[in-house]
């Protein structure tokens, strides 16, 4: 042995692998090949792997196919990953070859190396247990990577659910605290009949509820494995009581709600479930990178733009201009859900490139879907408690610019005519004058009515401005 280097041999021939490795030689060779984005594999993709080799040792234990003795080294070799030891030792590139068997072979060889030193034996020489005979029993990568694909998705479902509801139920709490305060509405970014602050923050709650569900009703399609397809879909060198016990092993283990799955070569063709699952993060993203902006827009100023809500300050906006504050969690969340849109793409485009009985693209499906969610949650919940709970509205500012708004001429309309009112607007904008002064200085309604016409909380709900129906003068 070399100082700091062991030869092992695969079936391209003898590979120098580092001495304290408990990967091998098929590993070593991925190191090499694609030394593409320096990244590490999510922490969900591994996690996932070495739940489905632990689930085949005890399922292949309970057949009695595999030596007990060997099943049980498996099982806590795979319990040491899973608690948290060996995770420097997963090492391939998010980019590699396809369907992702550097990634397989990744985690077969370190259960296997770390199983045989349990069992008196050393790293590197696979004896009694083999990578590919024992840890990847009954197993291919076709199979093993879209079950992973599946699991890990799920793992980290309730913590995007939780990330997003904690969101939501913020935003409607100013919804609840901002309802007392009328403020312009804006279309095209341009005067608009008035809202409620509050209003929009429950709006916002409810786009969030929404798209959370899209996500949930998504991810009830993940729950269908594949497992036990084997090489393409049919099952070969599998036991027929394979499936069911690996979905009862997977659930015991990852405490998720799993199923069989009816059609395994139609899991393995198609990557539909996971391109719709990632599909709705995207719209999740959509609808959150807007909140996000529409906070921006609110908080623009403070002395030259609306200034209608005040964001916590977090940190110092200007490494020039003292006393700089900018609204950097939205700024942050806008970035993220760029970057979600990305990955989505990626992943539908990876998702139609499937060839046959296998998709080749899922290591970049898996890596891009996941980091779609973590990305979300961390976004979600830091928004939650670094800025919405934290929100302050400017009630001057809300009422100076409502009444301010050309747009409050469309209350008008029902009694002066559109056209009228058109007038009454361009004439406002051109005098800088009040609706509501040239409504009394040019006597368009009776004095008695004014007030309750151009009543800005009654434009805020449905019902025709200062009466049922209005009467547009004749002519």
């Amino acid at each position: 042995m070399a100082d700091g280097f062991r030869t092992e041999k695969d079936p391209l021939g003898p590979l120098q692998v580092p001495a304290g490795a408990l990967y091998g030689v098929q590993t070593q060779r991925a190191v090499q090949n694609f030394p593409i984005s320096g990244l590490r594999p999510l922490e969900p993709f591994v996690i996932a792997q070495v739940w489905i080799k632990k689930a085949a040792a005890l399922t292949h234990k309970e057949t009695g196919r595999l030596d007990a003795k060997l099943a049980d080294a498996i099982v806590q070799a795979a319990d040491e990953v899973l608690g948290g030891q060996w995770r420097d030792q997963f090492v391939v590139d998010p980019y590699q070859a396809g369907a992702g068997t550097s990634h397989n072979m990744n985690v077969n060889e370190v259960l296997a190396n770390r199983a045989n030193e349990l069992l008196g034996g050393k790293r590197g020489e696979y004896k009694p247990v083999h990578p590919n005979d024992h840890v990847n029993m009954a197993q291919s990568t076709n199979d093993t990577i879209p079950t992973n694909i599946r699991l890990a998705a799920l793992s980290r479902l309730d913590s995007l659910v939780k990330a997003f509801e904690g969101l939501r139920d913020a935003l409607a709490a100013k919804g609840k605290e901002f309802d007392h305060i009328v403020k312009a509405g804006r279309t095209h970014l341009q005067d608009a009949m008035p809202i409620r602050l509050g209003q929009e923050f429950t709006a916002y709650a409810g786009s969030i509820d929404r798209a959370v569900r899209r996500v949930k009703e998504a991810a009830d399609y993940l729950r269908d494995l594949g497992i036990g397809g084997s090489a393409v879909g049919t099952g070969v060198t599998v036991e027929k009581e394979y499936p069911a016990l690996m979905n009862k092993y997977l659930k015991q283990i990852t405490g998720l709600d799993l199923r069989v799955g009816k059609d395994r070569i139609q899991l393995m063709q198609s990557m539909g479930d996971a391109a719709a699952f990632s599909a709705t993060l995207r719209g999740l993203a959509i609808d959150l990178s807007k909140i996000a902006s529409d906070m921006r827009l609110m908080v623009m100023g403070p002395r030259t733009g609306i200034d209608e809500i005040k964001l916590p300050a977090v940190q110092p906006g200007s490494s020039i201009m003292p006393g700089k504050i900018n609204p950097s969690i939205p700024e942050m969340v806008n970035q993220v859900c760029f970057q979600v849109i990305g990955c989505d793409t990626t992943v539908a485009v990876a998702s139609e490139h499937g060839q046959l009985e296998l998709n080749v693209m899922m290591p970049v499906i898996a890596h891009n879907l996941l980091l779609s969610m973590i990305i979300l949650t961390n976004a979600a919940a830091t928004l939650t408690e670094r800025c919405v709970k934290g929100i302050e509205a400017h009630e001057d500012m809300c009422a100076y610019w409502v009444e301010r708004s050309a747009a409050l001429a469309t209350a008008l309309m029902p009694h002066i005519g559109y056209a009228k009112a058109a007038e009454i607007s361009k004439q406002s904008v051109k005098e800088g004058v009040l609706i509501r002064d040239l409504v009394k200085r040019d006597q368009l309604l009776p004095s008695d009515e004014i007030d309750d016409v151009l009543d800005l909380r009654k434009m805020t709900e449905i019902g025709v401005p200062g009466g049922k129906h209005g009467a547009v003068a004749a002519g």
